[in-house]
C-alpha cells in the first residue's frame, strides 16, 4: 500500500513566543488513518500530545479531534484543544456558529476567539472533592513536600486524571524535584500564589515528565480555586518557568462558565507522508 500525504502542522500553545510554550503536532484530513497509525505517529513525534482532525460525529460540531500521547489516547486535553482549533482555522475552517464547536472524547467543547487568543470552555469535572488520604500522602512524598506546605488538595479531573495541591508560596513550588517512582503514575499539579502573575502552576505527568503548559490541569484548577474562593473569577497563571518556558494561561469566569485560553503560535506547516 502506497504512502499518503496529510496536512501537518506544529504549533506552540499558551505563549506569545514560539518555542516558549507547549508544542503540539496536528495532522489534518486524518479520517483514512487507523487508531494504530495515530498512536504510532504520536509515539514517533514524542511530544506530550499529537492530535488528528476528522469530520465531526455530531452535526452541530465543526470538526472532531482525537488526541494521543506517545502511550495512549486522551478524551480531552487543553493545549491540543486550542492548538487543533487554531490549525483548523489556519486550514480554512469556518465555524457554523459564533463559537467553534469541537467534537472529542469528552463531548462537545466550545472554543471562542478573543483578539489574538483562543479560549475553551472548561468541561465539567469527572472527579472532584478532597484527595483521599493515601493519594494525598503519595503526592506529598513524591514531591518532597510536608503537610504544612499545603493549603488544600483536591481532585481536578476533567479526563486525564489530574489531582492538585494548593501550596502556601511560590518558592516551595519552584523548589520541587519530583520522585516519579513514588508518584507511581499519579498526574499531579501544584499551584501557588505568585507576583508577576496571579499563580504559578507546575504539572507532573504519569509519564514521569513535567508538562510545559497544561490546559486540562489549569481548567480543573480554575474550577476548584474559583469555586472554593481561592482565586478571583479571572486571573493569569504562569507555567513552565521551572525549565525556561514562558507559558501564560488566561482564565475568564463568566456567569458560572470558566474559559481557559492563551495565544497559539504557528511554527511548522507542511505535509507528512504516512
Amino acid at each position: 500500500m502506497g504512502q499518503q500525504e496529510f496536512p501537518f502542522a506544529q504549533v506552540e500553545v499558551f505563549t506569545d513566543s514560539p518555542s516558549f510554550g507547549n508544542p503540539l503536532a496536528v495532522v489534518g484530513d486524518a479520517e483514512p488513518l487507523s487508531e494504530a497509525q495515530m498512536g504510532q505517529l504520536a509515539n514517533w513525534t514524542n511530544l506530550s500530545e499529537t492530535s488528528f482532525l476528522l469530520p465531526p460525529r455530531d452535526p452541530a460540531a465543526d470538526y472532531r479531534v482525537r488526541i494521543f500521547t506517545p502511550a495512549q489516547e486522551l478524551p480531552f486535553a487543553g493545549h491540543p484543544t486550542l492548538g487543533s482549533a487554531q490549525v483548523w482555522l489556519n486550514q480554512g475552517g469556518t465555524p457554523k456558529g459564533g463559537d467553534i464547536l469541537q467534537d472529542c472524547g469528552a463531548g462537545l467543547i466550545r472554543i471562542r476567539r478573543d483578539g489574538e487568543k483562543l479560549f475553551f470552555m472548561a468541561p465539567p469535572l469527572t472527579r472532584s472533592g478532597a484527595l483521599d488520604a493515601a493519594t494525598r500522602a503519595r503526592a506529598i512524598n513524591g514531591l518532597g513536600l510536608s503537610g504544612t506546605d499545603i493549603v488544600e488538595s483536591a481532585w481536578v479531573d476533567n479526563g486525564p486524571g489530574w489531582a492538585a495541591l494548593l501550596l502556601r508560596d511560590r518558592a516551595t513550588a519552584m523548589a520541587i524535584s519530583p520522585d516519579y517512582a513514588t508518584l507511581n503514575g499519579l498526574r499531579i499539579g501544584v499551584v501557588a500564589p505568585a507576583t508577576e502573575t496571579d499563580f504559578e502552576v507546575r504539572g507532573f505527568t504519569a509519564r514521569g515528565l513535567e508538562d510545559p503548559v497544561t490546559g486540562s490541569l489549569n481548567a480543573g484548577v480554575a474550577q476548584w480555586l474559583i469555586g472554593a474562593g481561592h482565586a478571583a473569577p479571572s486571573y493569569v497563571a504562569a507555567q513552565g518557568t521551572a525549565f525556561g518556558r514562558k507559558g501564560r494561561v488566561h482564565v475568564q469566569g463568566n456567569g458560572g462558565e470558566i474559559w481557559v485560553g492563551g495565544a497559539v503560535q504557528s511554527c511548522i506547516t507542511g505535509t507528512i507522508a504516512l
